[in-house]
């Protein structure tokens, strides 16, 4: 498939099968994620992949009841990826001290955008979560207090056949070319 093909295939996921997904499968994604640019080539990324069923409960009750219920869809998805912020590269930190940009969490960004390209490639469907009980799924997997998570991805394969439409600003209301 070419790349733009891909993109319009890829969408966010709220509805899984619960049929399994094959750890080949999602070393492949987490490969896609590896290979992500990152500023400095710091990789400030870990990923923690939940594929047991038992835990990913545990860790979806956590994550995703109270207030966070809007996001409690991810829940029937058969694998959940935590991803851990890093520290960056000290040439990385030293860059968000002064420009006051959060590298790391572009860092992060781009290597999920990779991981669930790829599994758009695999017929898989995912999500990118920002909205879920960091604190509860921090002590769900022992995880240290300083620990960041800063995203969950959701991974099955979709309930729903084929890509909606998708709605965005059309280019000109987004794009311009510089003028002299």
């Amino acid at each position: 498939m070419n790349f733009i093909d891909l993109v319009k295939k890829r969408q966010s996921t709220r509805s899984y099968t619960p049929q399994p997904v094959s750890r080949d499968v999602i070393d492949r994604c987490i490969e896609a994620a590896r290979l992500a640019p990152s500023a400095c080539n710091s990789q400030p990324w870990t990923f923690i992949v939940i594929d047991d069923p038992s835990r990913k409960n545990k860790v979806g009750d956590a994550a995703f009841s109270g207030m966070y219920s809007m996001s409690s869809f991810a829940q029937s998805a058969p694998v959940l990826i935590i991803v851990i912020t890093e520290k960056s590269s000290y040439a990385a930190t030293l860059g968000t001290w002064l420009k006051g940009t959060q590298f790391n969490l572009i860092d992060i960004g781009i290597a999920g955008e990779h991981l669930v390209l790829q599994a758009t490639e695999e017929g898989l469907g995912t999500c990118l979560i920002g909205w879920f009980n960091e604190k509860a799924v921090k002590k769900e997997l022992k995880l240290p207090s300083k620990s960041h998570i800063d995203i969950i991805i959701s991974m099955g394969y979709p309930q729903d056949a084929g890509p909606r439409e998708k709605l965005r600003k059309p280019i000109d209301a987004i794009r311009s070319y510089y003028k002299n």
